[in-house]
C-alpha cells in the first residue's frame, strides 16, 4: 500500500456539506503535536447560496 493511513485516505476521498448533502472542497489545516505540525483534512465551506452553512451567504451576511 501507500505510507498514508486509511483515515487520511478516507478524509481526502470528500467530503459533504452537513446543511445540504452536496460535495464540498477538502481543505487541509494544520496543528501542532509535540513540536511537529500535523496535517488534519476535513470539509470546506459550502458554495451553494441555498444552504444554511453557505460560504457565500455568509460573506453577504457580513459583508
Amino acid at each position: 500500500m501507500g505510507t498514508r493511513s486509511q483515515k487520511a485516505r478516507d478524509a481526502q476521498a470528500g467530503s459533504v456539506c452537513p446543511g445540504c448533502g452536496r460535495p464540498v472542497p477538502t481543505v487541509v489545516t494544520r496543528h501542532k503535536t509535540l513540536g511537529t505540525f500535523v496535517p488534519h483534512w476535513g470539509p470546506g465551506p459550502c458554495d451553494n447560496p441555498d444552504c444554511s452553512r453557505s460560504a457565500v451567504r455568509e460573506a453577504k451576511r457580513t459583508g
